[in-house]
């Protein structure tokens, strides 16, 4: 199948676009190979990402004529794989079982399931139609992901969780994918990258907002409440104490050296009761040894 030439433009530009989104997680993997730890990541993007590569090359290949598709996929595909090797190696035990349980039927029970059953409820164009909505749910539910930090920063109103750079190149990616499935004519890759320019639009949209603003302090005041009722009973017993000694300094000067004195003797009855604690864990320690040595 031949495209037009400004099909194949935006083929092009949407291949670069989605190149540099693919090697934006190797900072992480590059520190996580520097300290041998995973430091909390999780697995389920990476085996998300290597799910919708393979579902768009075999749409790609069913279709027929979309390079394009096949080449930039195909790339994803290498990388992702890449990745959860890394993954798996510096994880820990019960994440690396979990990981290699859910790439077994993910990424290899739910293909081949798929494959099976568009290849035995349809034929021809209606194959092709049904491997379109499969991959249009699918990767409208990737493109949704970014919910989650939708989320977040219109709570604590700070972009620290949204990066820019990264922001910026999936809305690049997803405009060029749009106009390259607009100008095919083809609705299964327009869907899903109508949903990607409207969330990477939200989510410049929330960047020029909250770029300048700081978290509200008080965001956090509600996971330490207990911390911070505690702190106001101290103060309070504090100050309570406090006014208690300076209302009794006042009545004269002989009862401060009598308290300090009283004080004095707790604290000498104190010490002489650990000493004899400690004496008499030491007669046990020695009793314990003999007894051994016998």
């Amino acid at each position: 199948m031949t495209h037009s030439p400004i099909t194949f433009v935006f083929g092009i530009l949407g291949n670069i676009a989605s190149f540099i989104c693919f090697l934006a997680p190797l900072p992480t993997f590059y520190r996580v190979c520097k300290k041998k730890s995973t430091e909390g990541f999780q697995s389920i993007p990476y085996v998300a990402a290597l799910f919708s590569a393979m579902l768009w090359i075999f749409y790609a290949y069913v279709k027929g004529g979309e390079t394009l598709l096949i080449t930039i996929n195909a790339f994803g595909c290498v990388i992702e794989t890449i990745y959860l090797a890394i993954f798996i190696t510096y994880c820990p035990k019960k994440v690396r079982m979990s990981t290699l349980r859910m790439i077994v039927l993910i990424n290899f029970g739910g293909f081949c399931a798929i494959v099976l059953l568009t290849n035995l409820l349809a034929k021809g164009a209606a194959r092709v139609k049904l491997l379109g909505w499969i991959c249009v749910v699918f990767a409208t539910s990737v493109f949704a992901a970014p919910l989650s930090i939708i989320r977040v920063v219109i709570r604590t109103k700070s972009v620290e969780f949204l990066p820019f750079p990264l922001s910026l190149l999936l809305l690049i990616s997803a405009i060029m994918w749009l106009l390259y499935g607009i100008s095919l004519k083809d609705i299964y890759v327009t869907l899903p990258n109508v949903v990607g320019l409207t969330f990477g639009t939200v989510q410049i949209v929330l960047y020029a907002m909250y770029r300048n603003k700081k978290p509200a302090q008080d965001q956090k005041l509600p996971e330490h409440k207990g911390d911070i009722n505690e702190n106001r009973n101290v103060a309070q017993t504090t100050v309570s104490n406090n006014n208690q000694n300076q209302d009794e300094g006042v009545g004269g000067d002989i009862e401060i050296p009598e308290k300090k004195e009283e004080e004095q003797q707790v604290e000498e009855q104190g010490d002489a009761e650990k000493k004899h604690e400690e004496t008499e864990l030491n007669k046990k320690k020695t009793e314990e040894t003999e007894c051994g040595q016998v």
